[in-house]
């Protein structure tokens, strides 16, 4: 896609107070040599609510180190460094659509930071979470990348009832508002 980190959070405006602190510290790392590294304690991600237009549903994935619901995306393979990039691969990979297009439009949708607890392999760090909506015209042909990693098309009230984390029924709002408007 072409569209570089600083590009995209230019002309972002943050929606509320959190936001705009998420959006402050993920400006700041922006400017880093390599905000992608996993080997910093705060770090870029990219990620996406996958959605099939006709009939507003929403594709969450199990993600079980974070022990529940939430949306497809990650991280940045070495030299990855385009958001859009990030989001349409890790889609594509997590879900297994091929047909994944930005929707409605290549915009930015969400900036927030995440913790992430520690595991066996790292320790407890944080996302800076550039969120974005990704749109499919299969549905019926997503299949998880791992027997562990279940997904589910729900519509936004079933969605809504499996989401424990705020910051993504955030994301989720702005996503219900796209379907209103188009």
């Amino acid at each position: 896609m072409g569209v570089s980190t600083a590009d995209l959070l230019a002309d972002y405006q943050a929606v509320d107070d959190t936001e705009a602190a998420d959006l402050a510290m993920v400006r700041e790392l922006s400017t880093a040599t390599d905000p992608w590294s996993r080997s910093i304690p705060l770090h870029l991600t990219a990620s996406a609510l996958i959605v099939h237009p006709p009939t507003a549903r929403v594709l969450l994935r199990w993600h079980e180190r974070m022990n529940g619901w939430l949306q497809i995306g990650g991280h940045g393979d070495p030299g990855e460094t385009e958001p859009i990039d990030i989001a349409l691969r890790e889609g594509q990979e997590e879900s297994g659509l091929k047909d994944l297009r930005l929707w409605p439009n290549p915009d930015l949708r969400h900036v927030v930071v995440v913790s992430v607890p520690a595991s066996d392999s790292e320790p407890a760090h944080h996302h800076a979470d550039l969120r974005f909506v990704l749109a499919t015209d299969t549905p019926d042909e997503a299949r998880p990348e791992r027997p562990t990693a279940p997904l589910r098309w729900l519509t936004m009230p079933e969605a809504r009832k499996l989401i424990t984390e705020d910051n993504l029924n955030e994301t989720l709002s702005r996503v219900e508002r796209l379907f209103v408007r188009t």
